[in-house]
């Protein structure tokens, strides 16, 4: 009976950190599209439109309206970008506290059930980390009566740079990045699945131990790879700033709920091996 209430527990949390999940997807998504057109409006030629439109205020003394529109609107949008980067914040702390929570409450359950939970959570925040953007990446010049000029203004995602970096013919450098942190992360918790589902089939210790092969394989250093290989993808030229997205959150959640169901299958095998031991005995 206890098991089964830990098992419903668990699955409420579990929907906590698939919703969380959501809506951080999509407010990071909704502060991309506002930083496109904030990054828009300090271009060059938009910048020139305002300083004509604040000529023309200080030539009628006020009576244009045109300057003080433009500055209202440009502020009205730094306040709607801002109110979608902190919801995503938000979520993203939401996220990681039901987490905490869901981890807590696994150690209760049985070690095939925490396995399993821990499992689908990271399945769930790997989605995350992979679609949302990890760094946001802008270009800017200083330009003479102009001020302050954005050049461009990206979201750098893992899943995104991979694309690009295939479209831009970096073979080598696109494929590793998918190998290394798409393919075997998905491959490696699907295989983690499996193993907390049918832990007495006999593929379960192979997978188990092929994925301990690989233990040199950190995901840690993984996680360092692509985080860097996102952030110098199309980064050339220009003075050039990065802001840490909710995606990395997300990616690096992965990696410690990846670590830590690995150790709890590797005890389903030790476990399993000991009760085997035992009964030839």
């Amino acid at each position: 009976m206890k098991q089964i209430i830990v098992s419903i527990f668990l699955t409420l949390l579990l929907s906590g950190v698939g919703f969380f999940t959501l809506k951080a997807y999509e407010n990071a998504n909704s502060y991309e599209a506002m930083a496109q057109i904030l990054a828009h409006k300090q271009n060059a030629e938009e910048l020139s439109i305002t300083q004509l439109k604040k000529l023309a205020d200080a030539l009628t003394l006020g009576l244009y309206e045109g300057y003080d529109e433009s500055l209202e609107e440009q502020r009205k949008l730094m306040e709607t970008g801002e109110y979608f980067k902190k919801r995503a914040l938000s979520f993203t702390l939401y996220t990681v506290m039901t987490l905490f929570l869901l981890l807590g409450l696994s150690f209760l359950a049985s070690r095939r059930t925490q396995t399993l939970f821990i499992t689908l959570a990271a399945l769930i925040v790997l989605t995350g980390g992979l679609l949302m953007p990890i760094m946001m990446m802008s270009i800017h010049m200083h330009m003479e009566y102009l001020g302050d000029v954005v050049l461009m203004t990206e979201s750098k995602g893992v899943a995104g740079s991979i694309g690009k970096l295939f479209e831009g013919e970096e073979y080598v450098v696109g494929g590793a990045l998918l190998l290394f942190s798409i393919l075997l992360p998905l491959v490696k918790t699907l295989g983690m699945i499996f193993v907390a589902i049918f832990s007495q089939s006999r593929w379960s210790e192979g997978i188990i131990r092929f994925f301990k092969a690989l233990g040199k394989w950190s995901m840690a250093d993984v996680f360092v790879v692509a985080t860097f290989l996102v952030y110098f993808s199309g980064s050339k030229g220009g003075a050039s700033q990065a802001e840490v997205q909710a995606g990395f959150y997300f990616f690096l959640a992965y990696v410690i709920l990846s670590i830590l169901s690995s150790l709890s299958a590797e005890k389903i095998l030790t476990e399993r091996e000991s009760s085997g031991n035992a009964s030839d005995l």
